[in-house]
């Protein structure tokens, strides 16, 4: 396990250091009642990378221009970031050789504006999920429960993004640590405390939890499933406050030259490919985590969790 980037440790304004993701889909209607048409929608997701605070956004398509639009979303409402983490996602790349084209055709007064306060976007590693592990929880922490609990329920674009602003008030009120040193004091710190100086607070409601999803109207749905999801998210967020031991002992090492076999997901039988290490990229801490794979058809770039070394290669380095 390699150790905690810096970007995580100094201490900044909130979402001033961000990672991205999507999730979903999400089935949605045009509108109420019958004769309604069924489209997808997404959810994409915001986190800071200091003060693991959340922020939801409902997006109608997984592209670049919704991407923008759902950043500039975020932009408003949560300032300018100076740094995005994100994986290697087609609407990603896009997003950012159009906002550079954008900068290098406009005066140079914009042009010094980005080299001082431009956003600088860091992608990760190809099939390297767990480089992104930050994003990769927050993804989970939203959407694992929330799936299950919409199930084949269709909700209206508004509905969605109201129900996903709850659920991220939801998530930015889960406790990180003690507030104080004193024993007297029972209130946790929260990411709402980062974002507004205090813990979010939600209007009270009466539990519907126990009933009939039939007998409730649109809105009384919509408070049912807020409620479902925060009984299961609290029960699994507690369970997950227990402390795991992960990646804690050093295997064998990959070396140039090697001979790997690559995984690579639905490839056919007989279809494996294989390769030798050309290059290896170590961390700041002298630990490579990604490597360049000579193969048949060319230099490929991958995380060394979808790289496995053969037998007879293992053998000769132990």
């Amino acid at each position: 396990m390699g150790d905690i980037p810096a970007e995580r440790l100094m201490p900044d304004f909130p979402f001033n250091v961000i990672g991205t993701d999507f999730a979903g889909p999400f089935m949605i209607t045009d509108r109420k009642g019958r004769g309604c048409i069924i489209s997808k929608c997404y959810l994409c997701l915001f986190i800071c990378f200091k003060y693991k605070c959340l922020h939801l956004e409902a997006v109608s398509e997984l592209s670049k221009d919704a991407f923008i639009l759902a950043l500039k979303r975020f932009i408003s409402r949560r300032g300018l970031p100076n740094k995005i983490f994100c994986d290697n996602g087609g609407n990603f790349v896009a997003a950012v050789k159009e906002i550079k084209q954008f900068l290098n055709s406009n005066s140079t007064s914009i042009i010094d504006f980005a080299a001082s306060e431009g956003v600088e976007f860091c992608f990760s590693s190809a099939y390297a999920p767990h480089f992104n592990d930050l994003m990769e929880t927050g993804v989970k922490s939203a959407k694992f429960h929330l799936t299950r609990i919409l199930g084949k329920t269709h909700l209206t674009f508004e509905e969605l993004s109201s129900l996903f602003t709850q659920i991220e008030c939801i998530l930015n009120s889960r406790p990180l640590c003690p507030l104080s040193s004193s024993p007297d004091d029972y209130y946790p710190l929260t990411p709402g405390h980062f974002l507004i100086g205090r813990p979010l607070m939600s209007l009270p409601s009466p539990s519907l939890t126990d009933i009939n999803m039939n007998r409730l109207d649109r809105y009384q749905r919509i408070e049912q499933i807020k409620q479902h999801f925060w009984k299961r998210w609290s029960n699994e967020y507690i369970s997950e406050l227990q402390s795991r031991i992960k990646w804690r002992t050093k295997k064998n090492e990959i070396q140039i030259d090697d001979m790997v076999l690559l995984k690579e997901d639905n490839t056919p039988p007989l279809h494996w490919r294989l390769g030798r290490i050309s290059r290896l990229f170590p961390g700041p801490d002298g630990v490579a985590r990604v490597a360049d794979i000579s193969t048949a058809r060319g230099v490929v770039r991958r995380a060394l969790n979808r790289i496995y070394l053969l037998p007879n290669t293992q053998a000769r380095d132990s």
